[in-house]
Formats: C-alpha cells, structure tokens, sequence
C-alpha cells in the first residue's frame, strides 16, 4: 500500500463526555485487514492529556450516575444488549475485517461478549448485601455494595468484542463510569459497541473511549481520578500494569499468558479429540490465552497423535477470512507478529525439536499468514515450551505416565488452562486435583467460563485478587459498606411505643 493510500486511510476517532472527536494526536498507528495486508484506518497515539479529559468527563458523570436505581441502570444494559443482537452480523464482520478471524470465530467473540452484558442485566439481584438482626443484643447489622468511581479497562487484540464486554458492562451497571483503551490494532470494533451503547440510552460521560500506546497506558495505571485497571494482554505487560497500578492505589485485575496444555491419555475417544486439539490449537489462530500450545500424548499413544495431527493439518483450508466464509483459519494480526512467530518456529531444530508439520510452506501473497505447524519431541527446556508463542504453533511432548506429565505441567509458570482426554474417571480426577491452574478441561479443548464464571488464570497468568466475569467481577467493581444499628429499647417503652 502507497504511502498516500495509508494518510487517506480513516481516523479512528475518540470518545470523552459523549462526544467523539478525532484528537490532534503527535502520531498514529496503523490498522490493518490481517488478511489482505491493508490498511483500514489510522488510529491516533493519545496521551496523557486525552487520558485526563476522560477522567475528567468520567468524574462529572459519575455522581448522578451512580445515585441512579439500579433497575434503571440495568434496563440500559437489557437495550444494549437488543442492539447487539440487532447488530449482530455488521459486529461479526467488523471484527473479522480488523482482526482476521473467521466468521465463525467472530460470531463466537461477540456472542460470548453478549453473554457477559445479559449477566450484567442482573446486576440489581448479584449486587445486593446482606443482613441479619439481633447480631448482638439490640444490635442489626446490614451490609451493602457501592460503586467505586472512574474504572479503566486494557484490552488485547485478539478478542475486538468479547474482552471489553468482559469489562465495562459489569462496571457501568454497577453505577461506575468508564473509560476503556482497545488495543490501537483492532479499535473499530470497541468504538462501534461504544456507539450502540450511547445509543441505548447511557448519560455522557459514563463511558469515554481513548487510544494509544504506552503512554496512555501509563496515563490510567497513574491517574489518581481512577479507582481500577482491568487488563488482559501479554505476562510482561500484565506485570507492569498490576506493578505500577497497584503502586497508585488502585484495585487491579491483571491477566496475562498463558502455555496450555491438552494431556491426550491412552483411551481417549479419537474423534472428539481430535477435533477439540486442533480447534484449541489453531483456532483463532492460536492467538488466546485459552489456546492449547502443549499437546501431550500420554505413553505409547503419542505416535498416532502425532500421526492424526499431521494429518488433520494438511485438509486445514487458510485463506482471507473476508472473501472466504468457508476458511478454517485466518492470518496473525500483523507483520511484526508473524515474523515473531517465524522466529520461534526456527529456534526449535537447533534446540532438537522435529517439525512434524511446518506452517512456514503455506505462504500467501497478501496478508499476514503463518500456517498450522506441529513441533515433535519439544523439552522443557527449549523456547517454543517456555514462550507464549501466541500463534498457530502446538508443541508436542512425550510423558511416560500421567504422574510425569503432571509434573511437567505443574513446572510451567503459567496457569491459565489445561485439559485432559480420557474415558478413565480415575484419570480424569487425579488430574483435576493435582494440576496448578485455574481452568480446566475433561474431554473440553478449550475449558474458558461462561459469563455465569470468573475466568480463573493462576500463577503468571494473572495478578490481582479478583478476576473478570462472574460474581469476582461484581465485587471488583463494588466495595462493601456494613452498617451496625442499636436503638433503644426502653427509649420505646418510656414514650408508649
């Protein structure tokens, strides 16, 4: 694409105190169609000031929100969830235009989303506190949760839809203001749900919308307007912002990577498996939290695993996910990502893996493409086990016994997600008590929570104490108040009452 071609390309534009804008911003950032390479929109590196503004409009919103019922508030939350439903496929398709996943993969990130703001309709009921009479003699005690002013949230790339709705709907409905940065790769998506959201009917100023990069980034982990951070992304980076966050006062919820692992033993049900491996390993690209990289074949069994693998990976139809709705797989996000992702493919002969399937052969003329590619006789010691490859790239090792392979797995510093196959139930309980890490799958590929749950990571695969969804996300975004009430009793009696 010409230089030319990319100034003209549009402005994504910002949203604070109900007004969008394009800010004057000292540089921009492409956004790209991953499958075709071009690029659909230039997306402005905010600052400090764009982050201040939001806060401001944030603050100014906040008391007349937060005092209003929450029935009301919740009745916005029903009319925004309508629109999404409304809007469903233009959601569908923008998401898969900035992000290049297939439809289908789209059509499961905004549903998931939905999911979460149908939860946050019934924030009225899971926000309610608790009481009990005569504690003490003559004594009542009450408990009741209150929002905690402006919260911020960080999201990633690889879920344009479902990520922010994991975090601002809960918020809002719980009579907090909001201000959300989406990763500057896939912004359209969060602008078009922040639109259909004033639509149903929220104040201004209640949820604001920045981009940028680090600076901004910084800006709300720092910002002393601001009463949380939300964050998904990357280990590195959910150190920083729990770490610096955290050092300002603020409650945090930080989620980082992941290297989880399919444990496949020896009397798993063939089909089922393989269809669950190779959706958690390349779907979406490889690139969630919740993917499976590890594939474990338990003892003799791990030959025709490999075998089956292999096999299923050459009928994998990747293509340009806009043009093709029949495509098994999409491109990475973007450039830089598929060189990192080459990078890592190469270091594994050197360090005495076998590629089994090499995703480097599949080349495309446009976009960013890396095909699916299995790595044979990986150790725990080499790159491609230690790294989040965040990419369609599955290693394969080779445990004797499940013990050993509980070992291997209870040594990774991560603790996202881990599954196991197997028709033994024997099997599938030692698993489940014994392997560190918060979400788990028994004949599931990939065990991620429905909105009723907290995503759950352990270890570094999340910082904080409360996570996202579920009641652990209404009590992030609330503080308890108890109230202990003594009255009289013979104040009563003396005056005939």
């Amino acid at each position: 694409m010409t230089a030319s071609a990319v100034e003209t390309a549009p402005v994504v534009p910002v949203l604070i105190g109900g007004k969008w804008s394009e800010p004057n911003a000292a540089s921009y950032g492409n956004v790209y169609n991953p499958s075709s390479g071009e690029v659909i929109g230039r997306v402005p590196m905010g600052s400090s000031a764009d982050v201040d503004a939001a806060v401001q409009a944030a603050q100014k919103a906040f008391p007349a929100w937060s005092d209003m019922p929450v029935t009301k508030r919740c009745a916005i939350m029903f009319k925004f969830r309508e629109l999404l439903n409304q809007h469903f496929d233009e959601l569908v398709k923008l998401c898969t235009r900035e992000n290049g996943k297939t439809i289908e993969e789209s059509k499961g990130d905004v549903r998931r989303g939905i999911e979460v703001v149908e939860f946050a309709c019934g924030v009225a009921h899971l926000s309610k506190g608790e009481s009990l009479p005569q504690i003490a003699d003559e004594l009542d005690a009450v408990t009741m949760r209150e929002p905690i002013g402006v919260c911020a949230g960080i999201t990633p790339f690889n879920f344009p839809a479902m990520v922010p709705l994991w975090m601002y709907p809960i918020a809002i409905a719980c009579g907090n203001t909001f201000i959300l940065k989406p990763s500057e790769k896939v912004p359209l998506t969060a602008n078009r749900m922040a639109e259909l959201l004033i639509e149903a009917g929220l104040p201004d100023g209640v949820m604001n919308v920045v981009h940028g990069g680090r600076e901004v980034v910084d800006a709300l982990c720092t910002h002393p307007g601001i009463a949380s951070v939300s964050f998904v992304g990357s280990t590195r980076v959910a150190k920083h912002v729990y770490t610096l966050a955290c050092s300002h006062g603020k409650r945090v919820q930080s989620a980082g990577g992941a290297k989880n692992v399919l444990l496949v033993m020896p009397d798993a049900d063939p089909d089922p498996t393989l269809r669950a491996i190779m959706g958690s390993s390349f779907g979406n690209a490889g690139q969630r939290c919740m993917a499976g990289s590890v594939l474990m074949g338990v003892g003799k069994c791990a030959d025709e695993w490999r075998e089956r693998v292999v096999s299923s990976i050459k009928s994998v139809k990747m293509d340009d996910t806009n043009s093709n709705p029949k495509a098994d797989m999409g491109p990475v996000i973007d450039g830089t990502s598929r060189e990192r992702i080459l990078g890592l493919i190469e270091t594994a002969p050197k360090e005495g893996g076998d590629i089994a399937a090499d995703g480097r052969q599949m080349k495309r003329d446009r976009g960013f493409f890396v095909g699916p590619t299995l790595i044979d006789n990986v150790q725990p010691n080499m790159t491609v086990f230690k790294e989040e490859i965040f990419g369609p790239v599955l290693s394969m090792l080779r445990p004797k016994t499940l013990d050993e392979a509980l070992s291997i797995m209870n040594k990774v510093a991560y603790g996202n997600g881990a599954s196991i196959f197997t028709a033994s139930g024997s099997s599938a309980r030692k698993f489940v008590r014994e392997i560190q890490c918060g979400m788990l799958g028994v004949n599931v590929g990939v065990p991620a929570p429905m909105a009723l749950f907290s995503f759950s990571g352990w270890n570094q695969s999340f910082f904080g104490d409360l996570h996202v969804q579920g009641v652990e996300g209404v009590m992030f975004y609330t503080r308890q108040k108890c109230v202990l009430s003594r009255w009289d009793s013979n104040y009563v009696r003396q005056h005939g009452w």
